[in-house]
């Protein structure tokens, strides 16, 4: 009995500490400076959920949440790649965008040197 109750006790403390970091993370996505640490926050919120459920299903001895934190697990993976493939096509767009302002430049000042 007393074995169940530390693990109930460690079980409870670990859903305490990675909700603090999945807290962390979210600060971090919504101030993140760049795209790509968004990104990345968001997955680390996804495996921490999925880690979260897992201790769910061992505190509370229901198998059914086993097949839920897969299910999510997949999800989340998807929506990585997703936004990796959004990211990927936002950077290729911007630097096209570029490389036309620049020929732009270059243009005109041949234009202006004639």
């Amino acid at each position: 009995m007393a074995i169940d109750m530390a693990y109930q006790i460690l079980l409870g403390f670990a859903l305490l500490v990675l909700t603090a970091l999945a807290i962390a993370c979210l600060v971090r996505c919504i101030m993140g400076p760049g795209i790509s640490d968004r990104v990345l926050s968001i997955n680390v919120i996804g495996t921490l959920t999925v880690i979260m459920v897992s201790l769910t299903v061992v505190l509370l001895k229901e198998g059914y949440l086993a097949d839920i934190a897969l299910v999510y697990a997949m999800i989340s993976f998807l929506a990585v790649i997703v936004l990796s493939k959004v990211y990927t096509g936002i950077y290729y767009e911007r630097k096209h965008e570029e490389e036309l302002q620049a020929a732009r430049k270059t243009r005109n000042g041949e234009e202006d040197g004639e």
